[in-house]
């Protein structure tokens, strides 16, 4: 309800938050959304936990990933079907996304999950499957535009086959997540994996118990908690949406460079799962941090980019997918950081400060 009024609310403010909007009206607005999103997040991590610890793992941490991704889907492609040139916003959106999921949120849920239980066991055939399919989407959107493409974009004999490998490949790993390599997605550490069975409210529900018998048995609950989960969301991206006009304007104002735009809104979009996250770690669940984090950039990238190009096919709009040298070093530095990571046995915080310090420079780059 507080969401939703919010979003009603600025659509009637839209006159008076229409550009240049005076310095307090602007602080003020912004305050108030940054408040609304954060208490949509939190019922949004609400219900998430129930149906993580109700579903098990992979299906109660997908429902989350699903939802939100979905809805960022629809507004990137919402935004270059409006009005005004938008080439390059399915990279810049991705590309922080990226960053985040995989420096900031990641390194963060390992630090503390490490730091208050110690080296944390995962398990390695889902991690790894994950990277593996992260590795080939990220290099086919960001790094393959540049090499083969034109100004750095696909061209439309090369934008087919993209979308069909990538929607093909994204497809594959769903099918399998959710059938017989499910069982590669659950907790392995023993001091953790019982515990996420029982944990949650309402009776006890073995992790590895046939989710269509759970599913059968409570109906009712998954289906309005689902419906609760998508409500709370919706909020949540539209209101970042209406945020980007106006912290583009701040920005602007205070000469601040145009990308931190693009990261602050991602932080918020998935600032219900970054939540998630390091409340997972904090009770010993590192598998369900890669869930949670790997899951939702595989989504993102298996499903922005067939999107975009899609739409830029359709529309005869460009999609500049191509990056720069410099964050292409930062993917890769990334990538192979995470391999490293996830490698071992057991995370550990020194994993963890790692991945927050390549964040850190990250933001560093984007002042420079």
């Amino acid at each position: 309800m507080v969401g939703w009024g919010a979003v009603l609310g600025l659509v009637f403010a839209g006159p008076l938050l229409e550009p240049p909007v005076p310095t307090l009206l602007l602080i003020a607005a912004l305050v108030l959304i940054v408040g609304v999103v954060l208490v949509c997040a939190f019922g949004v991590v609400h219900e998430a936990e129930h149906l993580a610890h109700r579903l098990g793992d992979p299906y109660g941490s997908l429902v989350l990933t699903l939802s939100i991704v979905l809805i960022e889907v629809v507004l990137i492609s919402a935004v270059m079907l409006g009005p005004g040139e938008h080439t390059t916003i399915a990279r810049d959106s991705v590309m922080a996304v990226s960053m985040i999921i995989l420096n900031a949120v990641i390194g963060l849920s390992v630090l503390v999950g490490a730091i208050k239980h110690g080296n944390l066991g995962h398990n390695r055939t889902g991690t790894s499957s994950y990277l593996a399919l992260i590795v080939v989407l990220v290099s086919l959107a960001f790094a393959l535009p540049t090499l083969i493409g034109r100004d750095g974009s696909f061209t439309p004999g090369q934008a087919i086959p993209i979308v069909v490998l990538t929607l093909a490949l994204y497809a594959f790993f769903l099918y399998r997540q959710m059938g017989r390599q499910a069982d590669d997605f659950r907790e392995v550490d023993q001091r953790f994996a019982a515990d996420t069975a029982t944990r949650g409210s309402g009776a006890a529900v073995q992790s590895r118990r046939n989710v269509t018998q759970v599913i059968a048995e409570h109906r009712t609950e998954i289906l309005l908690r689902i419906t609760l989960l998508i409500v709370t969301v919706v909020p949540i991206v539209l209101l970042s949406h209406d945020m980007a006009t106006l912290l583009d304007d701040g920005l602007d104002r205070v000469g601040a460079p145009v990308a931190l735009s693009g990261i602050l809104i991602a932080m918020i979009v998935f600032l219900p799962e970054s939540i998630t996250s390091v409340r997972a770690a904090l009770q010993g669940e590192i598998q369900r941090v890669s869930n949670l984090c790997h899951g939702a950039l595989v989504s993102t990238v298996g499903l922005t980019i067939p999107a975009v190009l899609i739409i830029g096919a359709l529309t005869g709009q460009a999609v500049v997918l191509g990056e720069s040298p410099a964050n292409l070093l930062f993917l890769g530095v990334t990538l192979m950081l995470s391999v490293t990571t996830l490698a071992s046995k057991k995370v550990t915080a020194m994993h963890g400060a790692a991945h927050l310090v390549v964040f850190a420079v990250y933001g560093i780059a984007v002042f420079s």
